[in-house]
């Protein structure tokens, strides 16, 4: 099945700016997230989807492919781009080696070199709870990694054997085919780029020269950090090949659904219920906040819904520092399993707001109005 296109997952134009694909993101993150829709896979596609969709837009080279070749320049199996120059697969080797032929090594020949790689970047995945992306916290990870074969020294080769230089490309690591008038260099087929060949194997790494370690890393969690927000650990990503550069390390975020509080950027919201009785009298109202307790004042008279601003009682901002604010939504809570006596009370309640009149009920008398017009 074609995937979509990345712009149309997030609902956004092609001309967005980095705010407006998180907010994007950030929006059917919250709707779709698996912990909110458990056993919907439709949602947990569209999650999956939309996580995507931001990954690539996010990264400006990976925006910048995408725009220009669509999903074959994102895609590492397409040939397409990938952050590098081996990205390009033989394509950039053979384009640079053509035109170094015939101006002199100019346009990039790599001069003989053997292939020279950087190591990929790794990703992980943390969720961290509400409390901990606001206050900002250190942790350990463990992540995978490889290191230097301690049998063989990293040659690769038996111990007590050595490395032989390679017969086909000289220790070269590439060869140069002839089409026409053009020369074209290629990775060496017998040792694939290497330079050298093994011929009796290091039992423990196989002749790669590597093995398979895990690795503890320290990773602190600024305060303030968002939903999709990644942590770059430089050089703590795959080893280079052939001497080249280590790739780095991307922690990805993601925040656990709170019980109390949902969070919009640096704003928190939560829904407050009180009771009918203090919703007509007034009062004042306890809340939580990440930071403690608060409280706000309720008018007499506070319909269902109304909403009250607690400023500065939000998640400070990872970059500023400035506090976001707390919305609380009031929900009047009707009673439930009522006593004779309370039921009688309600009742005689009741029977005084009709001999009121419609001051007691503006909103009904409002409705019943419009009612009258439809039917009318």
């Amino acid at each position: 099945m074609s995937k979509r296109d990345y712009y149309e997952v997030l609902g956004v134009a092609k001309n967005a700016s980095d705010e407006d694909l998180k907010k994007a993101y950030r929006k059917l993150a919250m709707k779709y997230h698996p912990d909110r829709n458990p056993g919907d896979k439709a949602a947990e596609d569209k999650f999956k989807e939309a996580k995507e969709a931001y990954e690539m837009l996010s990264d400006t080279e990976k925006r910048a492919a995408y725009d220009r070749f669509g999903h074959a320049g994102v895609d590492p199996n397409a040939g397409g781009f990938s952050g590098g120059e081996q990205g390009f697969g033989g394509f950039a080797d053979a384009f640079g080696d053509i035109f170094g032929d015939i101006f002199g090594g100019a346009a990039g020949s790599r001069g003989g070199r053997s292939n020279v790689y950087r190591g990929a970047d790794l990703r992980y995945s943390m969720e961290v709870t509400l409390e901990d992306a606001a206050n900002g916290m250190t942790t350990e990870i463990k992540v995978p990694t490889w290191e230097k074969c301690g049998t063989c020294d990293g040659s690769g080769a038996k111990p007590g054997t050595k490395p032989e230089t390679c017969k086909t490309c000289g220790g070269q690591g590439q060869v140069r085919m002839q089409q026409g008038f053009f020369s074209i260099q290629q990775t060496c087929p017998s040792c694939h780029g290497r330079g050298k060949t093994i011929k009796d194997p290091c039992g423990t790494c196989r002749g790669d020269g590597r093995v398979r370690k895990q690795k503890t890393l320290e990773v602190k969690i600024p305060a303030g950090i968002d939903d999709g927000m990644r942590i770059r650990s430089a050089g703590n990503g795959e080893p280079g090949v052939n001497g080249g550069p280590s790739g780095d390390l991307y922690v990805e975020i993601s925040i656990k659904p709170h019980r109390v509080f949902s969070r919009d950027g640096d704003d928190l919201h939560c829904e407050v219920p009180i009771s009918f009785a203090r919703a007509a009298l007034g009062g004042n109202v306890d809340v939580p906040t990440l930071g403690g307790k608060a409280s706000f004042e309720v008018p007499e008279g506070t319909q269902s819904g109304k909403t009250f601003r607690l400023r500065s009682k939000g998640i400070r901002n990872v970059r500023s520092g400035l506090p976001g604010d707390l919305y609380c939504h009031v929900l009047i809570e009707t009673p439930v399993k009522l006593t004779d006596k309370q039921r009688k009370l309600l009742q005689d309640f009741e029977s005084s707001l009709q001999e009121g009149g419609e001051r007691h009920n503006p909103q009904s008398k409002s409705w019943m109005d419009k009612v009258k017009d439809f039917f009318n």
